[in-house]
């Protein structure tokens, strides 16, 4: 368990100390998958093209639920649910971090909100987002701080990386409201 806090807090230094890129550009194809989430304590399969029917989807990628920068923008993302909801938007966390945990984690901390789902094999690798140190992958296939907001025909609309959380909840928020006016 030391260890693994050790880990986590060199990742999160990591994470902060040099920014990540998103790897998806804006008009790329997103990746489909289907992944085990949870949504207010409650299991099920979250699967993106299913999601992009009802409208955009808010995509973020954090490193580790129960990390601090994790939990407090699972917070941020809680509190704007009921506003991306409003503007037909669906919002997903996702972790390859603490997937025993996501149960826990979507009560906790994403309040019931938004669902928070466990990375299948290769969606960190798809999404090009995993944890780099200076460039080179960190073991344990841990995500970097990425969100994308996707368009229901499947294409990014917008990207951001930062290893800070503060700014993932206004960008995304901003990203769909441009899709909501363009789309008027």
């Amino acid at each position: 368990m030391q260890r693994l806090f050790a880990s986590l807090a060199l990742c999160g230094a990591l994470v902060a100390a040099s920014p990540a890129l998103a790897a998806l550009k804006v008009g790329a194809k997103a990746p489909d998958f289907t992944a085990p989430a949870a949504l207010a304590g409650k299991d099920f399969n979250f699967t993106l093209s299913k999601a992009l029917k009802k409208g955009p989807v808010v995509l973020y990628f954090f490193p580790a639920a129960y990390t601090s920068g994790c939990t407090a923008e699972a917070h941020e993302f809680a509190e704007a649910t009921p506003e991306f909801e409003k503007l037909g938007a669906t919002v997903i966390g996702v972790t390859a971090g603490a997937v025993d945990r996501i149960k826990d984690f979507s009560k906790e901390h994403c309040r019931d909100k938004f669902a928070v789902a466990a990375a299948p094999n290769g969606l960190i690798k798809s999404y090009d987002v995993g944890l780099k140190a200076v460039g080179v992958p960190m073991p344990g296939g841990l995500s970097n701080r990425t969100s994308y907001v996707i368009a229901p025909n499947g294409k990014i609309l917008m990207a951001y990386s930062d290893g800070n959380f503060a700014g993932h909840v206004t960008q995304t928020m901003d990203a769909v409201k441009a899709y909501k006016a363009a789309k008027k």
